[in-house]
Protein backbone atom coordinates (compact mmCIF):
# COMPACT_ATOMS: atom_id res chain seq x y z
CA UNK A 1 0.00 0.00 0.00
CA UNK A 2 3.31 2.26 0.84
CA UNK A 3 3.42 2.60 -3.07
CA UNK A 4 0.17 3.39 -3.61
CA UNK A 5 0.35 6.48 -1.63
CA UNK A 6 3.48 7.58 -3.53
CA UNK A 7 1.64 7.27 -6.40
CA UNK A 8 -1.51 9.40 -5.02
CA UNK A 9 1.71 12.07 -3.91
CA UNK A 10 2.69 11.92 -7.23
CA UNK A 11 -0.47 12.70 -9.11
CA UNK A 12 -1.51 14.97 -6.22
CA UNK A 13 1.87 17.11 -5.02
CA UNK A 14 -0.25 19.26 -2.55
CA UNK A 15 -1.33 15.89 -0.37
CA UNK A 16 1.55 15.08 1.81
CA UNK A 17 1.77 12.63 3.69
CA UNK A 18 3.95 12.69 6.37
CA UNK A 19 3.28 9.64 8.37
CA UNK A 20 1.90 6.45 8.05
CA UNK A 21 1.16 3.47 10.01
CA UNK A 22 -1.51 0.69 10.64
CA UNK A 23 -3.33 -1.59 13.39
CA UNK A 24 -5.14 -4.85 12.19
CA UNK A 25 -8.23 -3.30 11.10
CA UNK A 26 -7.36 0.62 10.13
CA UNK A 27 -5.17 3.07 8.87
CA UNK A 28 -3.73 5.73 10.81
CA UNK A 29 -2.01 8.90 8.37
CA UNK A 30 -0.75 12.57 9.11
CA UNK A 31 -1.39 14.42 6.03
CA UNK A 32 -1.37 17.71 5.12
CA UNK A 33 -3.94 18.82 2.61
CA UNK A 34 -3.77 22.19 1.44
CA UNK A 35 -6.27 25.11 2.20
CA UNK A 36 -7.82 25.36 -1.25
CA UNK A 37 -8.70 21.62 -0.99
CA UNK A 38 -11.57 19.83 1.06
CA UNK A 39 -10.47 17.53 3.76
CA UNK A 40 -12.98 14.91 2.47
CA UNK A 41 -11.84 15.37 -0.87
CA UNK A 42 -8.19 14.49 -0.08
CA UNK A 43 -10.20 11.35 1.62
CA UNK A 44 -12.04 10.43 -1.13
CA UNK A 45 -8.74 10.39 -3.64
CA UNK A 46 -6.59 8.26 -0.87
CA UNK A 47 -9.72 5.80 -0.19
CA UNK A 48 -10.23 5.00 -4.12
CA UNK A 49 -7.04 4.90 -5.06
CA UNK A 50 -6.17 2.33 -2.27
CA UNK A 51 -9.25 0.12 -2.17
CA UNK A 52 -8.83 0.00 -5.73
CA UNK A 53 -5.10 -1.02 -5.42
CA UNK A 54 -5.86 -3.56 -3.20
CA UNK A 55 -8.43 -5.05 -4.64
CA UNK A 56 -6.10 -5.60 -7.97
CA UNK A 57 -3.02 -7.26 -5.89
CA UNK A 58 -5.75 -9.04 -3.93
CA UNK A 59 -8.49 -10.02 -6.39
CA UNK A 60 -10.35 -12.44 -3.34
CA UNK A 61 -11.24 -9.05 -2.36
CA UNK A 62 -13.80 -8.22 -5.08
CA UNK A 63 -15.81 -11.02 -4.07
CA UNK A 64 -15.72 -10.39 0.07
CA UNK A 65 -16.18 -6.66 -0.73
CA UNK A 66 -18.44 -6.84 -3.61
CA UNK A 67 -21.56 -4.19 -3.85
CA UNK A 68 -20.15 -2.50 -0.57
CA UNK A 69 -17.00 -0.52 0.24
CA UNK A 70 -13.60 -1.77 0.96
CA UNK A 71 -13.13 1.20 3.84
CA UNK A 72 -15.62 2.36 5.89
CA UNK A 73 -17.42 5.02 4.93
CA UNK A 74 -16.41 7.53 8.05
CA UNK A 75 -13.07 8.80 8.71
CA UNK A 76 -11.71 10.85 11.85
CA UNK A 77 -9.85 14.11 11.10
CA UNK A 78 -8.05 16.49 13.48
CA UNK A 79 -6.06 19.44 13.05
CA UNK A 80 -2.67 19.62 14.36
CA UNK A 81 -0.77 22.45 16.07
CA UNK A 82 1.70 21.90 18.37
CA UNK A 83 1.10 18.10 19.11
CA UNK A 84 2.04 17.40 15.66
CA UNK A 85 4.99 15.49 17.37
CA UNK A 86 2.94 13.66 19.72
CA UNK A 87 0.25 13.05 17.04
CA UNK A 88 3.67 11.33 14.94
CA UNK A 89 4.80 9.02 17.75
CA UNK A 90 0.94 7.32 18.06
CA UNK A 91 1.08 6.68 14.73
CA UNK A 92 4.58 5.27 14.62
CA UNK A 93 3.64 2.87 17.55
CA UNK A 94 0.41 1.28 15.81
CA UNK A 95 0.41 -2.08 15.45
CA UNK A 96 3.08 -2.30 18.32
CA UNK A 97 2.19 -4.97 21.52
CA UNK A 98 0.03 -3.47 24.30
CA UNK A 99 2.06 -0.98 25.84
CA UNK A 100 0.06 -1.71 29.30
CA UNK A 101 -2.48 0.84 28.55
CA UNK A 102 -5.21 -1.65 28.14
CA UNK A 103 -6.36 -4.36 30.96
CA UNK A 104 -6.55 -7.63 30.41
CA UNK A 105 -9.83 -9.10 31.38
CA UNK A 106 -9.23 -12.60 31.78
Amino acid sequence: MALKFKEIRRHYPEIEIKEMNHNEDHVHLLISVPPKMAVGAAIRLIKSNTARAMKQKFPFLREVYWGAGFWSDGYFVSTVGLQESTIRKYIQKQGAEDSGQQVRLL
